[in-house]
C-alpha cells in the first residue's frame, strides 16, 4: 500500500515558531525530486517538542500543501495510548493517508502492552496504521512474533523497522507475509532490507538528497540491485554525516547550509558543534549539495 522513498521531513522553525513558508517550499522540492510520500511529525520533525496545537497544524498543513499528489503518513505516536488515539483521530479527520505510531517510549511496556496499545488505536480509528519499532529511541524492541500478531489487526498495514537487525527484518517478513509492508527505518540499511523484501524507506537523508534516495529505492524496486548499489555508495557519506549528532540536529544544519531553512532547533536539542559543522560541510560539498 505504501512504498518508495518516504521522507521523514523536518519541521522548520523561525523565531521559535513553525515556519510554514519554508515548510511548503520543502514539500514542493521533495515532490519535484521524486519523493513518494511525506511523513510529518516524526522524530526528525521534532514531534516530542511540538505542542499539541503545533502538531495538529503541521499535519493539517502538510495535507493541504501535498493536495493528494503523494501519500501523507502522519506521525501520531505517543507513550500515552489515549494521546496516540487523539492524534490519530485528528490525522484521519485532516485527510492523512495513514498514521505512523512509534512504540511507546519511557514506559517500557511488555510485548503484551505493545500489542494492546496498537489494538486500542486500531479499534478507535479506521485509518491505515504503520508501526514504528526503534529500540534506540524507546528502550523496547517489538519482537517479530508481536509484530506478526499485531499485523493481523485489520488496519495495521506495515512497519517502519529500525531495530538495526537484518535477522529481525527477515523474521518479520517471513512471519507477516507479502501483504504486510516493511519499510526501512535506517537509511544505510535500505538496500539490504529491500533485498530481503522491504518496500522502501522512511528516510532522513531524503531531506537533503531526495532525488538520489528516490533513485536508490526505484532501482531496488525494479530489481536492478547493481544500480541501487551505485546510489547506496553515493549516499553512504551522508548516511553517516547526518547522524554525527542526535537526529535531527545534523539534517537541520545541512538544510540551513543549502539555504532551505533557518537552522533553528528546539531544546533540549542544541545546534551542531563547530567541529561537526566543518565535517558535515565537507561531506555536503563532496556530495555536490552546496
Amino acid at each position: 500500500m505504501f512504498s518508495g522513498s518516504l521522507v521523514a521531513i523536518v519541521t522548520p522553525f523561525k523565531n521559535g515558531k513553525f515556519d510554514e513558508q519554508s515548510y511548503a517550499e520543502l514539500i514542493e522540492w521533495q515532490i519535484a525530486n521524486g519523493t513518494h510520500g511525506i511523513v510529518p511529525c516524526g522524530t526528525t520533525g521534532e514531534s516530542a517538542t511540538l505542542t499539541h496545537q503545533e502538531h495538529e497544524r503541521v499535519v493539517a498543513f502538510t495535507i493541504e500543501v501535498v493536495n493528494r499528489r503523494v501519500s501523507v503518513i502522519a506521525g501520531t505516536g505517543s507513550n500515552a495510548t489515549d494521546e496516540a488515539i487523539t492524534f490519530t483521530k485528528h490525522a484521519k479527520e485532516a485527510g492523512a493517508d495513514a498514521a505512523l505510531l512509534i512504540t511507546p517510549y519511557y514506559n517500557k511496556p511488555t510485548q503484551e502492552g505493545l500489542y494492546r496499545h496498537y489494538a486500542a488505536v486500531a479499534k478507535a480509528v479506521d485509518l491505515p496504521l504503520i508501526l514504528y519499532n526503534i529500540q534506540g529511541r524507546t528502550c523496547v524492541n517489538m519482537m517479530p512474533e508481536t509484530i506478526a500478531r499485531t499485523a493481523k489487526l485489520a488496519n495495521v498495514v506495515g512497519i517502519k523497522e529500525g531495530s538495526g537487525s537484518l535477522g529481525q527484518v527477515s523474521e518479520i517478513i517471513q512471519q507477516c507475509g507479502e501483504k504486510f509492508t516493511v519499510l526501512a527505518g535506517d537509511d544505510a540499511l535500505t538496500l539490504p532490507m529491500m533485498a530481503l523484501g522491504a518496500k522502501g524507506v522512511i528516510t532522513v537523508t531524503a531531506n537533503v538528497s531526495p532525488k538520489n534516495m528516490a533513485n536508490l529505492v526505484n532501482a531496488a524496486q525494479a530489481g536492478n540491485f547493481a544500480l541501487a548499489r551505485t546510489y547506496h555508495f553515493k549516499l553512504a557519506p551522508l548516511f553517516s554525516a547526518l547522524f554525527y549528532e542526535t537526529n535531527p540536529i545534523p539534517v537541520k544544519e545541512a538544510l540551513a547550509m543549502m539555504n532551505k531553512i533557518a537552522p533553528d532547533i528546539r531544546l533540549p536539542l542544541t545546534p551542531l558543534s563547530a567541529d561537526n559543522q566543518e565535517r558535515l560541510r565537507q561531506v555536503m560539498k563532496d556530495s555536490g549539495l552546496i
